[in-house]
């Protein structure tokens, strides 16, 4: 038996194949299913079991293209309600791969419908368990994304007390030595705090993971609901895509319009002024020149998160870059979760007539009553600490529904932690209030701070 672990660092997902015997299954598979196709003839080996730990809330699954594409069967919890083809795989099922054999564990917690995988080796030794998003390295998974979402919907306080018996009836009871590979990593918003690590075993994790310490139900259920981190407004969408099957990544992508116009005039002209505009090129770039009412969220690793969190499942967007290998990679990006038929047209540009001026940030060391600062960060990090104390405190992905709670009688400066989420948020706030008050962004300057 060899177990592949394949990396998607912007969304911190892990997916896996297994090969045994000229048989591969794969776990969890992300949107584009070339990897795992690589892998197979690599090995001259043929894909013949999909393993779907639950819906996923933070990706769009490529499931049912690779069981069209390889005739592999589809293996999910009965649980799940999925609307395509299927065969049920929970507690007491188990699949023959080539030499090994592969247990289900209902393991329910994250969602109802989790499962974990155990392989079993031809000796009977429970080598490794596959444990979605029900344990990582560090953490357990969070119990309060399929409240509203699935076939299936329970509240966070149930799910967190089946999250305490699923880790302690069922995955601490596996051998020490089994090796975990969890679904995610650090950077994973389906936890709150993951190790970078990538694997572990369960006698490692008995030790260092406070999930799995000793303590009442009452007292893990009130850690756990503690300090969850926000929850983007894709996360319900992709598990509706994800209990249906996505369409085929490489033709959904193809069906985008392209557009590289040549004046400005000429991209005004093809915008509609009612429909989105992302303009994912470097602040400073955007700064310097834009289409009107554009929003700068920039091209970097959590590109996908923040698309995620800021616009709204089915809202029409325009995508602009500034080559044409940035756009279709972010075009890639945007498919894997699932918003690529919400792009009107992706366009190649750099023009622009609107413009933000650069901040000066000792204004704000000596003048800092003269503005009204926006503070875009994330809960937690507030409660940690308070940059400013004066500052009007609106995480980012909530920043367009609660433009209204912000003063214009005061130039307005937007401050994160490190500068990616002020330039977004400094260009939602001036496409929504544009020529009511002048907006800046503070930018990496906030580490003087």
């Amino acid at each position: 038996m060899e177990i592949r672990q394949f990396e998607d660092k912007n969304l911190a997902h892990f997916s896996y194949a297994i090969v045994s015997n000229g048989e591969v299954a794969l776990i969890d598979p992300e949107r584009n299913p070339q990897q795992y196709y690589d892998f197979a003839n690599q090995h001259q080996a043929k894909i013949t079991a999909i393993i779907e730990t639950h819906p996923h809330a933070d990706f769009v699954s490529g499931h049912l293209e690779i069981h069209f594409a390889t005739g592999a069967e589809i293996y999910v919890s009965g649980l799940l309600g999925a609307e395509y083809e299927h065969q049920p795989f929970d507690e007491g099922d188990a699949i023959v791969l080539g030499g090994i054999t592969l247990k289900a564990l209902n393991t329910p917690g994250h969602s109802p419908d989790s499962i974990s995988i155990v392989a079993i080796n031809a000796n009977g030794i429970e080598d490794a368990v596959f444990t979605g998003d029900t344990l990582f390295i560090g953490d357990c998974g969070r119990p309060d994304l399929r409240e509203q979402a699935g076939a299936i919907t329970s509240t966070r306080q149930e799910l967190a007390k089946q999250m305490y018996y699923s880790l302690r009836n069922k995955l601490m009871n596996l051998p020490d030595a089994t090796i975990i590979y969890p679904a995610h990593g650090a950077g994973s918003l389906c936890g709150k705090g993951l190790s970078d690590q990538h694997t572990s075993t369960i006698g490692a994790e008995k030790i260092g993971n406070w999930s799995l310490q000793p303590m009442t139900e009452a007292d893990f259920i009130t850690e756990l609901l503690s300090d969850q981190p926000f929850v983007p407004k894709y996360f319900p969408f992709d598990v509706g895509i994800n209990k249906k099957g996505a369409d085929a990544f490489a033709s959904s992508i193809l069906n985008i319009k392209r557009i590289t116009p040549t004046t400005v005039e000429e991209l005004y002209n093809l915008l509609d002024p009612n429909i989105l505009i992302i303009d994912s090129r470097p602040q400073l770039q955007f700064k310097r020149g834009h289409v009107k009412n554009a929003f700068n969220l920039m091209n970097d690793t959590k590109f996908e998160t923040w698309l995620g969190s800021i616009v709204n499942p089915e809202e029409p967007f325009y995508l602009i870059a500034e080559n044409q290998t940035t756009l279709e990679q972010l075009i890639a990006r945007t498919a894997k979760i699932g918003y690529e038929k919400q792009i009107v047209s992706a366009i190649i540009s750099t023009f622009g007539t609107e413009f933000m001026e650069i901040f000066n940030s000792q204004e704000l060391v000596t003048n800092q009553d003269s503005y009204t600062i926006v503070d875009v960060r994330n809960y937690s990090e507030v409660k940690n600490k308070k940059t400013f104390e004066n500052a009007i405190h609106i995480p980012l992905p909530e920043l367009r529904e609660r433009i209204n709670e912000i003063s214009t009688h005061k130039p307005i400066v937007v401050h994160c932690a490190g500068g990616y989420r002020s330039a977004a948020g400094s260009s939602i706030i001036n496409s929504k209030l544009a020529g009511q008050v002048q907006v800046f962004d503070l930018s990496e300057a906030v580490k003087q701070f």
